[in-house]
């Protein structure tokens, strides 16, 4: 199969330079990066081996490019009303998109867009960052859950092959547990950082910082539970911390957006899971306190 990656940084390029490092075609879209990789290629500074790829078949508009078998969407999720324009020139009846994004309801709100498109979840543990044109820097961990949304099965199983004959460690979890799995990280971590200004290893280090993640884990675990994910419960939270714990000082895609004064991924991150978790009866109390923090730093840029 050949893939389209919309959104070529930490995510994409590394995603997408793994497959077409293993020999797949790959067609990437850039923005401000194009002419650098038109002409430098991709560079992946990896834990797990660094590689450089030349011959980078690089686009700055999908209007200029072939139909796909798989786009990779990695795209932050505040640009998705983007895609109404940007999917039509490279999809049919047989394209398959990947969602390699943070949040809750994204495949439902694509899906209404194009009501025949198939649709998979990509949900990445990674810690990874763009670190200059055309060059991604993966600092650790690299596996991705894959959840079926509406993808026919034998075309979502090549899928999932194709990523792990390319070296990712790719595994199928059922759709709803793994948007879920990856919010017990990333509603914690992602808007502590930012609330208070701080990395993943401090917010750790201090006993009540500490225990409030936790806290907040045991939320996100609580709606998931609410909405019919049983398979979550603290025993995941612990794994996660533990995870994070042994993970470098990180700043996650939220912070670097404060940083940076870009918008931040609030709606699909916050506000969405908290209103389906309120749907079925379930409250979110503290992390509503911090989607309330959130949106007021926002609004001081």
């Amino acid at each position: 199969m050949n893939y389209t990656v919309i959104g070529t940084g930490a995510i994409g390029g590394y995603y997408g330079g793994r497959l077409m490092k293993a020999g797949r075609q790959v067609r990437f879209l850039l923005r401000s990066d194009y002419e650098y990789v038109r002409q430098h290629g991709l560079q992946i500074d990896s834990c797990d081996g660094s590689f450089h790829l030349d011959g980078v078949d690089a686009y700055n508009d999908t209007r200029q490019m072939p139909k796909t078998d798989v786009v990779l969407v990695c795209l932050k999720s505040i640009n998705n009303h983007k895609l109404k324009e940007m999917l039509p020139p490279i999809i049919d009846e047989r394209t398959t998109v990947v969602m390699i994004q943070n949040g809750i309801g994204l495949e439902d709100d694509l899906q209404a867009e194009f009501p025949g498109l198939h649709i998979v979840a990509g949900l990445a543990f990674i810690c990874s960052g763009k670190v200059g044109p055309g060059h991604v820097s993966h600092q650790c961990y690299g596996s991705i859950n894959l959840g079926n949304y509406s993808c026919p099965d034998e075309h979502f199983r090549e899928i999932l092959a194709e990523f792990q004959d390319a070296g990712i460690d790719a595994a199928e979890v059922p759709y709803l547990e793994a948007r879920w799995k990856k919010a017990v990280w990333n509603m914690p971590f992602n808007g502590m950082t930012v609330a208070l200004n701080t990395s993943t290893d401090k917010l750790l280090q201090n006993p009540s910082t500490r225990q409030l993640i936790y806290d907040q884990m045991m939320e996100v675990i609580g709606a998931a539970n609410a909405l019919g994910v049983k398979a979550l419960t603290s025993e995941f939270a612990d794994k996660m911390m533990a995870m994070t714990d042994a993970m470098v000082p990180y700043s996650p895609s939220m912070k670097l957006d404060y940083d940076n004064h870009r918008k931040m991924e609030i709606p699909y991150l916050y506000t969405r899971p908290i209103a389906e978790a309120k749907k079925v009866g379930f409250e979110m109390p503290k992390l509503a306190m911090l989607e309330a923090e959130l949106k007021f730093i926002e609004s001081q840029y």
